[in-house]
């Protein structure tokens, strides 16, 4: 069969090179527990992510993969398996570690901000999955994450909108706390309640409430809170983020693992992240003929 033609979201060889022992890894594992274990792989590695790249990064539904990938069928199932047993969240903590390396930090983080964003949801979301968010008359799901101050992912958590910021915060601080013990301050906004700052003090953990001015209007960054701010804008690169259209809240935090996963490949190989936009371009409007 011809090698295909690459597409944008394809992995680089560099990008490859990081990712690709965490899959093996994972395939050899697997093998050694299955009884055909002398049956060579049908389907290559790099194939599956590639496919499971082109959905997260297009939106595309699954049954709509170009034929060029191996069968849709066969890549969700790839998906699913990495997305149930935790591949997404190592290569996600695998590339942080690298990449806090190479920005000259230590492996592991000190402080961390977390922050909640909601987000409407397709027809292929249970009607139990879903909430309104009051606040922002949204209805459908809340994406609760913990970056650290560079806007890397350390957890993520996804829930019905109407589950409150500081419930979802509990649940995060405690798997901060066991994963990255090294962890002794976190900001958070206004939506946390004072009951968390006590949850996290049980913890070693300083929590400080940080909120805008009185009075100001428009968008203001707001100090340390600020970057977990710029973490969702960069999940938004990624257009099957843009809305809730997994069945299980597990699948959409694997999804945002995978997308910070490509972010942080990128940045550690020196790659731009391919926009819709195209700086060669000329920002003046064609003259209608």
């Amino acid at each position: 069969m011809a090698k295909r033609r690459p597409y944008p979201s394809d992995l680089s060889d560099a990008r490859w090179e990081l990712i690709e022992p965490v899959l093996s890894a994972w395939r050899f594992e697997r093998r050694g527990r299955a009884l055909d274990f002398g049956r060579p792989p049908e389907h290559d590695l790099r194939d599956i992510m590639d496919a499971i790249l082109y959905v997260d990064r297009t939106g595309v539904q699954w049954r709509y993969l170009p034929h060029d990938f191996p069968p849709w069928n066969t890549v969700y199932g790839y998906f699913a398996k990495w997305a149930d047993e935790g591949v997404f969240a190592q290569l996600n903590g695998l590339l942080r570690q690298l990449l806090r390396e190479k920005e000259g930090r230590g492996g592991e983080p000190s402080a961390c901000v977390i922050d909640a964003q909601s987000v409407k949801t397709s027809t292929s979301v249970h009607a139990a999955d879903q909430g309104i968010d009051a606040g922002k008359k949204i209805v459908g799901r809340k994406r609760s994450i913990v970056t650290d101050t560079l806007g890397l992912l350390l957890a993520v958590l996804v829930t019905a909108a109407r589950v409150q910021d500081s419930v979802a915060g509990t649940r995060l601080l405690d798997q901060v706390a066991a994963e990255h013990p090294t962890v002794r301050k976190v900001w958070v906004d206004g939506g946390y309640r004072q009951h968390l700052v006590e949850h996290a003090a049980t913890l070693g953990i300083d929590m400080e409430i940080t909120a805008r001015k009185p009075g100001t209007r428009g968008f203001t960054p707001i100090p340390k809170r600020w970057a977990v701010e710029r973490t969702y804008g960069w999940l938004m690169l990624h257009r099957r983020l843009a809305r809730d259209y997994e069945t299980l809240p597990t699948r959409s935090e694997a999804l945002i693992n995978l997308a910070m996963a490509d972010l942080m490949a990128r940045r550690l190989t020196g790659e731009n992240t391919v926009s819709w936009r195209d700086p060669k371009r000329s920002t003046k409007r064609p003259v209608p003929g």
